[in-house]
């Protein structure tokens, strides 16, 4: 039932649960908020700020903080702080979830009832047609979604930690693999809508799963996973899983904004993320696909964040300093960024001067490598802006691989190099840090030294390096005579072969700090990593079996970062064909993903010599410039 409820004193009336039909007869819950005076609505009309969440448009967000007040305010606070800068602000709940009708099923169908929603606002009296939609991460997709309809009225976006330019390339699956982060959400947002839904003996059966010791299970079955007991979201999520292919499922707009940008044209986007953010690729790709378009009008910010952290100066065990927070750096605060990119663009009366940049990112390094008085490494770094992404004027430079555990401009020289290792899906290396959220309690994102411990998930003992493990290949320069900065984009090209039908390989990017006082065995600090699942090595829509033996060559495409490799640290590249539970473990079988029973050991070979040159290519800037 629609309510009405008049804060006078912050001239306020927030209109409750306006039931929007869509073109399918579902009504989804939605929330008004606008100017008031004395108790009465202003008649506008306004222009209108819009988010559509799945995670209840009256509650509280984590993220929804700032550094000076770091406990989250609520969704209701943060419209009436835009209500009082002269917007009508509308919060919607997705389909399927909170008040809304209908079947939630993740992702698909938000551009539909995107277009619906914003047809619903201008249609209204208080609307001046001047439409800006926003929000974080899920927030962040359903706006790239209905984009890719261009409703009209839509003005601005501002797109932070999320917006999918592919799915199927990160965030649901990454070089053919399955970002298990997608099952950890999906058990802990069955519960609240099973809780939601009032079925108290589901609610109780759900909550009875141990979903640690279901990760340890794998693989699961339909019908027999932890999402049983909610079969709306074990359905879409053995969809996600099984749908190994990039066919026309991935193609939709929720969830491949790529296919599109030619509809973003002349929509003034910003988009921001985290480097420690599993939508960091996601929104490199919408910058550069954006700005190719004749009229692309886009920002981008990248920070050292976990996701939505914005406000924090540390990702895992590692501080980058007080420069990292996003307050008083970027803007006054994150609400303050919002109001000025919204007032630029939807109230031309107070728009500002437009910003002498384009690109603002972190560059992570460059602090003291000791122990801060919290336990973390001093890591460090400082904020740089450039005109483009990537960035004018870097030097994309091969490092080479080589069978000493080497890493350098020089060409192999050898005819035969090669290391081979066991592969073991049953003992797969143990995830630690990265681009990763919605993870707990199996996995977190942020950087790590890259050693195990008892608490880490997979984890056995004897604890130690991961670099110690036979299934992970070191390789790393020496260390360094001078600064180096890398930033960008990272490509990792491998040849390969496997006496396995189908197998995967990983790679990660690690900053190798020597040995100190407070850290007296060095500290591998991990910078980004990825994976590639062999079937998938020449086309993502046509996978292709590995022939045993066979020399094939791979392309691994790490999310990009920026980093300052200090003068005596080491640039070091870990090889290896699991990194479990962030990505699932390939059961080198060949079997249908999503599906396979069955697993066996494979026998993986790198190859580095004259005729299989493996390297990584890293992004160089002059360490010098400002």
């Amino acid at each position: 039932m629609t309510d009405a409820v008049v804060d006078e004193a912050l001239d306020v009336m927030m209109q409750r649960n306006v039931m929007v039909t869509m073109r399918d007869g579902v009504r989804l819950a939605t929330d008004v908020h606008r100017p008031a005076r004395e108790g009465q609505p202003l008649p506008g009309p306004f222009p209108v700020l819009v988010e559509r969440t799945p995670y209840d448009k009256a509650g509280t967000r984590a993220s929804d903080c700032t550094a000076a007040e770091p406990v989250p305010i609520s969704r209701v606070k943060v419209a009436e702080y835009f209500v009082r800068r002269g917007y009508a602000v509308v919060l919607q709940d997705c389909r399927g979830r909170f008040a809304s009708e209908g079947v939630f099923t993740k992702y698909l169908g938000e551009a539909n009832d995107g277009f619906d929603t914003l047809a619903w606002i201008r249609a209204q009296s208080w609307c001046s047609g001047q439409i800006g939609t926003t929000g974080l991460s899920y927030c962040a997709h359903t706006q790239t979604a209905l984009a890719a309809l261009r409703p009209p009225g839509l003005t601005a976006m501002f797109l932070d930690c999320g917006g999918f330019a592919n799915a199927y390339r990160g965030g649901i699956r990454h070089g053919g693999a399955f970002e298990l982060k997608q099952a950890t959400w999906a058990y802990r947002n069955a519960g609240v809508a099973l809780a939601n839904s009032g079925n108290q003996l589901a609610l109780a059966a759900h909550r009875a799963e141990d979903i640690g010791e279901w990760f340890r299970a794998m693989p699961w079955k339909r019908g027999h996973s932890p999402l049983r007991w909610a079969p709306e979201y074990e359905s879409y999520l053995f969809d996600q899983w099984e749908r190994g292919t990039f066919d026309d499922y991935w193609r939709t707009p929720e969830l491949y904004a790529a296919g599109h940008y030619d509809t973003f044209a002349g929509i003034p986007t910003m988009l921001m993320c985290g480097w420690w953010d599993p939508y960091t690729q996601t929104t490199s790709d919408n910058y550069i696909g954006i700005a190719a378009q004749p009229g692309g009008n886009v920002r981008l910010v990248f920070g050292p964040w976990l996701h939505g952290q914005r406000s924090r100066t540390a990702a895992g065990d590692v501080s980058f300093g007080p420069e990292a927070a996003f307050d008083g750096r970027i803007a006054e605060n994150y609400f303050a960024c919002q109001a000025d990119w919204f007032d630029r663009w939807l109230q031309p009366a107070s728009r500002p001067q437009p910003e002498s940049f384009r690109v603002r990112y972190f560059r992570m390094g460059g602090g003291s490598g000791g122990r801060t008085a919290e336990g973390l490494l001093d890591h460090g770094g400082g904020w740089r802006q450039a005109a483009d992404w990537p960035i004018p004027g870097t030097d994309f430079r091969p490092f080479y691989l080589h069978a000493d555990g080497s890493l350098d401009e020089r060409l192999p020289a050898e005819d035969e190099a090669e290391m081979s290792f066991d592969f073991d899906p049953a003992n797969p290396v143990p995830t630690i840090g990265g681009n990763i959220t919605s993870g707990q309690p199996v996995m977190q994102g942020g950087a790590f030294d890259q050693r195990t411990t008892a608490k880490l998930f997979g984890a056995t003992a004897p604890y130690q390096l991961l670099a110690a493990r036979p299934d992970v290949l070191v390789f790393a320069t020496p260390p360094l005579a001078a600064d180096v900065e890398v930033t960008g984009p990272i490509v990792v090209r491998l040849w390969i072969s496997s006496d396995a039908p189908d197998t995967d390989f990983t790679a990660k990017l690690i900053d190798w700090q020597p040995p100190n006082a407070d850290f007296p065995q060095g500290y591998a600090m991990n910078l980004t990593d990825s994976i590639l699942r062999c079937r998938y090595r020449k086309s993502w829509e046509a996978p292709e079996p590995l022939t045993p033996g066979e020399v094939a060559e791979i392309v691994i495409e790490p999310p990009p970062t920026s980093n300052l490799f200090r003068r005596g640290h080491r640039i070091r590249l870990d090889i290896s064909s699991s990194n479990f539970p962030h990505f699932d473990v390939n059961p080198n079988t060949g079997e249908p993903e999503g599906r396979a029973l069955q697993r066996r050991i494979a026998v993986n070979t790198v190859h580095m010599n004259r005729l299989h040159p493996s390297h990584i290519v890293l992004p160089i800037l002059s360490a010098e410039r400002p």
